[in-house]
């Protein structure tokens, strides 16, 4: 695979590269991130390596984030080339409800925002940020479908929601001839891979693509931080004090230890590892990258030309899998093989449940003489 082996985004007709450019840590808004100048660079080598998606959002850096992309995009002229996903949820100013959340009134409040900062005249994506617990599924799903029809937006997505919701919308969308979902943004790496239990399975049922952030685990997955203790130490964002950074456990260390072992016998970053392992798994558009650096951007970029071998898939799927809690644990083979009368049964879906979640359907295949 290249980066330039464009995919379409869930069941839409927009084509987007494999590896999508995240652009949070563009500014310092929030005290660290890269300048003007170091992003700029780092937008120019993804797009000239053949990369032509773009994420961001509203709040990131304090909105200069969508500010740096959209001088760049406009003073380029790029606009048609470039596909830019950007978000609306998150509180805008203090004190005030109603300038956050998902109810009408802030979404198109965020909206006139981001298009003002990007200096475009309407987003490729536009996703609801998170889940806010109160506002009906019915109203985001009514206004997002009013913005596309208006010209504003042109596909609709979700992020950090539970699965039940966006399979609500999807529904909602398909039976009432709204707007469809066209991809979930979710955290998703070797290290996290709870949405493997329920939020692949219903995305590929009702034809949405997965954007995963945090591919990397906040960079425990590059290798570049060691344990310490119950904890790690290591220059970058996973020692900040932050509930969403806290990676240093037990289980995070085993896979890391596997990942980095894996990562010598094929030669290859254990970044670029971690990358590649992911990009193949069902249900997976494109992998938002959160670099900084332009040669991380570099060694991130080169995770798409190589296969891992079988035996060592095989190592990395075992060490990260989810534990099969209930209900889950009554999906494994040998209660499907009760349920069945003890004979096979192959599943048409391009994925399959294996101890409690998703492999691709190589591994079936690699199993299947082992019945």
């Amino acid at each position: 695979m290249k980066l330039n082996d464009y995919t379409t985004l869930g069941r839409t007709g927009l084509r987007v590269s494999p590896l999508c450019l995240g652009a949070m840590g563009f500014g310092n808004g929030w005290g660290w991130g890269a300048d003007e100048k170091l992003s700029f660079e780092m937008i120019n080598l993804f797009l000239e390596s053949g990369g032509n998606f773009i994420d961001v959002a509203d709040g990131y850096q304090m909105g200069q984030s969508e500010e740096i992309v959209g001088k760049y995009v406009a003073e380029r002229k790029l606009r048609d080339r470039v596909a830019i996903a950007t978000k609306f949820t998150f509180g805008a100013e203090p004190g005030n409800p109603n300038a956050g959340g998902n109810g009408r009134k802030n979404i198109y409040r965020a909206l006139e925002g981001s298009l003002g900062r990007l200096k475009t005249d309407f987003i490729d994506l536009y996703y609801l940020h998170s889940w806010d617990i109160v506002t009906p599924v019915e109203e985001v799903i009514s206004t997002l479908t009013d913005l596309v029809r208006e010209g504003k937006i042109r596909y609709i997505g979700l992020s950090d929601t539970p699965a039940w919701y966006f399979t609500r919308a999807q529904t909602l969308a398909e039976e009432g001839g709204l707007e469809r979902v066209a991809t979930l943004q979710l955290e998703y790496s070797l290290a996290e891979r709870n949405i493997e239990r329920e939020h692949i399975p219903a995305a590929q049922e009702l034809g949405i693509g997965l954007c995963p952030w945090s591919p990397l685990a906040g960079g425990l997955l590059s290798g570049k931080y060691k344990r310490e203790g119950n904890t790690g130490k290591g220059e970058g964002r996973l020692t900040m004090p932050n509930p969403i950074f806290n990676k240093f456990n037990e289980h995070n260390w085993r896979v890391v230890d596997v990942l980095l072992e894996v990562a010598k016998q094929v030669g290859k970053s254990p970044a670029q590892v971690a990358l590649n392992w992911l990009s193949t798994q069902p249900g997976v558009t494109s992998i938002i990258l959160g670099a900084t650096k332009t040669t991380q951007l570099a060694d991130n970029l080169g995770s798409l030309d190589f296969t891992i071998p079988a035996e060592l898939r095989n190592r990395l799927n075992e060490v990260g899998a989810p534990e099969p809690v209930h209900p889950y644990n009554f999906y494994e083979s040998s209660m499907q093989s009760r349920l069945s009368g003890g004979v096979t049964v192959q599943q048409w879906k391009r994925g399959y449940v294996y101890k409690g979640a998703i492999a691709p359907p190589a591994e079936k295949k690699a199993t299947a003489g082992e019945k």
